[in-house]
């Protein structure tokens, strides 16, 4: 893979200089969707599908992006002193986004860059193909130049440039997922504060298959900033009545008791979702790690009915996927995963049942939908790092 990359890399922008290889992957998340600005707890883990980059400085201020995936659109060039959001930049917006954090962080980029990428996400399919670029942005910089920043540090520069450069109103589990992760184990990972830990995902009889419905519809970035001031207006609400910093600071039992106190029911279903499903996280955490897999499922289900009916984040491909799944023998459980309006589901199934289960809901899903679905049986990967440098 990386090979044949350097080598288109070479032929675009010269075969001299220090030329490195780096990657970074996209994420799934099993459990605690849109908890991740309220507060609440996720559980998401780093695929092997992810985005790869192929870079070498420059000595001028010049920026030369290439995209396997986009190749009509040939060589897009900007530079250092022109760190803006344009829609004509297309899908450069990402990277220069993270350059541009870089430096209101105070990293002042010494030269620009030639950067080839290739990502195997599929885009628009909800497993964050945008935080694995911005990632794999941060890894590069801080490699070429020697950033002194972490991880952590890469993560949240992803999210502060999607916010503020990109204007997505996302959360920090995208981005961490992707610089975090750890082979074969997912991230507890409380957003409040972001303490986490790693829960080894031991499914001894059973796989991760994740449904790719072929469907975006184009509301996902304004609905999702809405669900977001929805919430944080919900959590105003509750403020008066009720000493709590995030909405994730609630029990179920709390949230019932003072719930009136909200004066939209828009905005309590909102709320509800955003406290039952970060209570489920953590219940769904504590199953699997005693190996209760069968009431991990059940949690996932329940997830699904709170972002359908409460948060209002499905469509109909994603519902017919889910009650597919439901339907089918040897499912454990299925939902949505990431921001919605399309995107793809998460079910796990038992090794016995999978093929099955590709063939039967393939064959259904094209029946009632009229295109196919993409079905991927994946596996728990690391997080993005260099591969050679």
């Amino acid at each position: 893979m990386t090979a044949k990359l350097v080598e288109k890399f070479q032929e675009l922008f010269g075969a001299e200089g220090d030329i490195r290889t780096y990657f970074a992957p996209g994420r799934v998340n099993l459990i605690g969707e849109h908890t991740d600005y309220n507060g609440g707890h996720v559980f998401p883990c780093a695929l092997t599908l992810g985005t790869y980059g192929i870079a070498r400085k420059r000595e001028d201020n010049k920026l030369r992006f290439y995209s396997v995936n986009f190749e009509r659109l040939g060589v897009i060039e900007s530079s250092l002193e022109d760190l803006k959001p344009y829609k004509a930049a297309e899908w450069t917006n990402y990277p220069k986004g993270v350059m541009w954090a870089f430096e209101e962080r105070g990293y002042k980029l010494p030269n620009g860059l030639d950067i080839l990428l290739y990502g195997n996400i599929p885009n628009g399919s909800g497993l964050s193909s945008s935080a694995s670029l911005e990632v794999l942005t941060g890894v590069i910089l801080k490699d070429m130049f020697g950033f002194d920043v972490s991880m952590t540090d890469i993560a949240l520069i992803g999210q502060f440039s999607e916010n503020n450069f990109n204007g997505c109103n996302c959360g920090i589990m995208d981005q961490f997922a992707s610089a975090m992760g750890k082979k074969d184990n997912a991230i507890f990972l409380d957003t409040n504060t972001l303490q986490y830990e790693y829960a080894p995902v031991v499914l001894e009889d059973a796989k991760i298959v994740i449904i790719n419905s072929k469907v975006k519809h184009s509301l996902v970035d304004s609905a999702y900033n809405d669900r977001r001031n929805e919430c944080e207006t919900a959590l105003k609400e509750l403020q008066e009545v009720v000493a709590v910093q995030t909405l994730g600071d609630l029990t179920e039992e709390a949230f019932e008791k003072h719930k009136d106190a909200i004066k939209s029911e828009i905005r309590q279903k909102r709320a509800r979702h955003a406290v039952y499903e970060n209570q489920r996280t953590i219940r769904a955490v504590e199953a699997l790690k005693e190996n209760r897999i069968e009431e991990f499922g059940k949690l996932m289900n329940e997830s699904h009915r709170s972002l359908r009916d409460d948060y209002e984040v499905s469509c109909k491909e994603i519902d017919i996927l889910v009650d597919l799944a439901w339907e089918t023998e040897g499912v454990i459980g299925s939902r949505i995963t990431g921001g919605g309006f399309g995107g793809c589901t998460v079910s796990i199934v038992k090794n016995e049942a999978v093929d099955g289960f590709i063939k039967n809901i393939g064959e259904q899903y094209l029946a009632k939908v009229g295109h196919e679905a993409e079905f991927y049986v994946v596996d728990i990967g690391d997080g993005a790092r260099v591969l050679n440098g």
